[in-house]
């Protein structure tokens, strides 16, 4: 049995196409047959040719088509001479009409006529039959009757099967498809090859969206106790901390449909198009349940209704976030269809989309620690040709701060430094190369310098590095250098403490050491330059947060102007009187000028260290921790061993 389905198998399958070509073949044979065979043409000649035949006795018959065309049948005897004899043309199928001997075009047939009943008048013996008939071409005319229909009815089949097909369908398509759902479908059919074991770190967020799974592997451990499958789950977290790789890991362990989306997907400058393309796309996640539906970028569509729309028309985009609170928690029953989101603007989402029954968990993706981070390198790590004693706990220690992606772009960069370098090899001093261009910028050792300005960025970064190794909450250096990088002309990289809480004397202590640079100007030229607008910048953002935010200031009080929803930023109105503002301003600009104050005062005591650091600044140009402890000796505090670089 088997050997006959495979040569069943082997037979070409009909085609709706084989009866149109039929079709053709008939009507042209039918035009053929009915219009050529039976009155098959005869030989071109002229009319003198004509006349002369005629006078001669030669035309047995002459017929006029249409009063256009005359066809000429000889007489027996004529055909049968030597002259005549190739004008007979053997019958190919049983006519009864005989096919005409010669034919010609007639010009005017009033002098044509005239020309006969001249020849007939001299010629008592003429006795050729002449015809006139009309010829008409029934299937031809026919099949031009119906010609403006057929293809009317070709084109009108055409358009309802590009309309009934799924998906885009290419350019053409996608007119008739602008309702239907983007989603790209993943399933068994389809290679993932993305899994948990790829996502390093995310411990909470992986066992969270591991239940999931599970759920709709095995949904009997769950419902057998009365529990029911949550509706959806909102991943949250700064940008490029492995949100999306997560729900990739999702669509490779599932083993179930896994519909993926961005949130911008739905929108379109055509009305109704976003909800439509939300119920086309619940409609397909049903059919195939169990199903997980992923939206990227959720706040696409997802934002707070109400807040922006002051002219009073039709939002489409509020009307596709209602279509989807409907889809997702409304009168319709989405069994096993479960809603995975994600964003890094959860503030700015519509609470009735945030509330139970529709994301029923909230899933925070923070930033990685330095264990996590330590797992992230060992998965880009793999793919690279790295020495053998590359310590990843020194890699990880490395980058504080930085997200998953950041790692990864730093191992990207490493490989292609040592690349660049001639190396067979990625060595660790490859990994700091590459988070110095990633976090200071490209290095710029030819951009024009006069030696003044040289002499003032190495007092600027030596004042910086003073400051820190003398207080005990700064962040300890690493290195300074005075090569022009990036934006900036130099770089002071420090190890910050990864601290989740923060106390006023270790803020205090960090805008004093970046107040540093515009000190030591002040103290060594009496001078102060443009130098320090990003240290100004940090610093009062940080006294305004001590201020404003964490109610660290006697004067103003415990006391925060801080909102987390972030419905504060579309305000016209400040939460505090102008009294108070003034109150800010000035305890503000208070705070920052006692640091600077205390920032100079420490440079003046310490001025020929200082000095000394600074030479050896603009004779290397770039220094380390090691030569700071040879200008001040040990620090006076205790201080973390490990090197970790992130610029100031």
């Amino acid at each position: 049995m088997s050997k006959d389905n495979k040569l069943n198998n082997k037979k070409p399958k009909f085609s709706p196409y084989w009866i149109y070509g039929i079709i053709i073949v008939i009507f042209l044979g039918i035009q053929v047959l009915s219009g050529g065979m039976g009155s098959a043409s005869g030989t071109a000649t002229t009319q003198d040719k004509f006349f002369e035949y005629l006078e001669n006795g030669d035309v047995e018959k002459l017929v006029i088509i249409n009063r256009i065309q005359a066809r000429v049948y000889l007489t027996a005897e004529a055909a049968a001479s030597t002259e005549h004899k190739k004008t007979v043309k053997p019958q190919l199928l049983p006519i009864s009409e005989k096919a005409p001997n010669y034919q010609f075009q007639l010009g005017d047939l009033q002098n044509f006529e005239d020309k006969i009943d001249e020849i007939k008048a001299e010629n008592a013996e003429f006795n050729t039959v002449i015809d006139y008939k009309i010829e008409e071409n029934l299937w031809g005319d026919f099949l031009l009757t119906l010609l403006p229909f057929i293809l009317i009815i070709g084109v009108w089949i055409f358009i309802m099967r590009r309309m009934s097909s799924g998906g885009g369908g290419g350019a053409g398509g996608q007119i008739f498809n602008i309702g239907k759902s983007k989603a790209k479908l993943f399933d068994q059919n389809t290679e993932v090859k993305t899994s948990f074991k790829d996502v390093a770190g995310l411990e909470g967020a992986k066992e969270e969206v591991q239940e999931i799974v599970d759920f709709l592997k095995n949904p009997e451990k769950y419902t057998s106790l009365g529990g029911k499958i949550p509706k959806g789950a909102l991943l949250v977290g700064p940008p490029g901390t492995g949100k999306t790789l997560l729900a990739k890991a999702v669509a490779g362990e599932a083993k179930v449909p896994f519909f993926s989306l961005s949130g911008s997907d739905f929108v379109e400058m055509f009305v109704g198009v976003g909800a439509s393309r939300v119920r086309d796309l619940f409609k397909q996640a049903k059919e195939k349940s169990p199903a997980i539906i992923f939206i990227d970028e959720i706040d696409a569509i997802g934002r707070a209704r109400g807040k922006a729309n002051f002219s009073g028309s039709n939002d489409e985009r509020e009307n596709t976030l209602n279509q989807l609170l409907t889809e997702m928690d409304g009168f319709g029953t989405n069994t096993n269809v479960i809603v995975l989101a994600a964003t890094n603007r959860a503030d700015v989402l519509d609470k009735a989309l945030m509330r139970a029954g529709r994301f029923d968990r909230q899933i925070f993706v923070d930033l990685p620690d330095v264990r996590e981070r330590k797992e992230i390198f060992e998965v880009h790590l793999k793919p690279l040709k790295k020495a053998k004693d590359l310590n990843t706990d020194f890699l990880s220690k490395q980058t504080p701060g930085f997200s998953g992606a950041d790692i990864a772009n730093v191992c990207n960069e490493a490989a292609l430094i040592a690349a660049r370098k001639g190396k067979k090899h990625v060595e660790k001093q490859d990994f700091l190369d590459a988070v110095d261009r990633i976090v200071g910028g490209l290095e710029k050792k030819n951009k024009i310098i006069t030696p003044e300005e040289k002499k003032a960025v190495a007092y600027h970064e030596a004042g910086h590095a003073t400051i820190s190794w003398l207080l005990e909450h700064a962040a300890p250096l690493v290195k300074v250098t005075i090569v022009p990088r990036g934006r900036s002309l130099g770089a002071a990289w420090y190890l910050p403490e990864e601290r989740l809480i923060v106390r006023p004397e270790q803020m205090l202590d960090e805008m004093c050491a970046a107040l540093g640079g515009r000190a030591a100007e002040k103290v060594v030229f009496d001078k102060i330059s443009t130098g320090a607008l990003s240290d100004l910048e940090k610093v009062t953002k940080q006294a305004r947060a001590m201020v404003t935010i964490y109610g660290l200031s006697d004067k103003v009080g415990n006391i925060t102007y801080y909102d987390s929803s972030g419905q504060n930023e579309y305000g016209f109105t400040k939460p505090y009187s102008e009294q108070t503002a003034e109150l800010i301003d000035k305890e503000i600009s208070d705070i920052i000028e006692e640091q600077y104050q205390r920032a100079i005062k420490i440079l003046e005591e310490n001025k020929d260290k200082l000095t000394l650091l600074a030479e050896e600044l603009l004779e290397k140009e770039v220094i380390f921790k090691d030569n700071l402890e040879l200008i001040f000796g040990k620090s006076p505090f205790v201080k973390h061993d490990e090197d970790i670089t992130e610029e100031e």
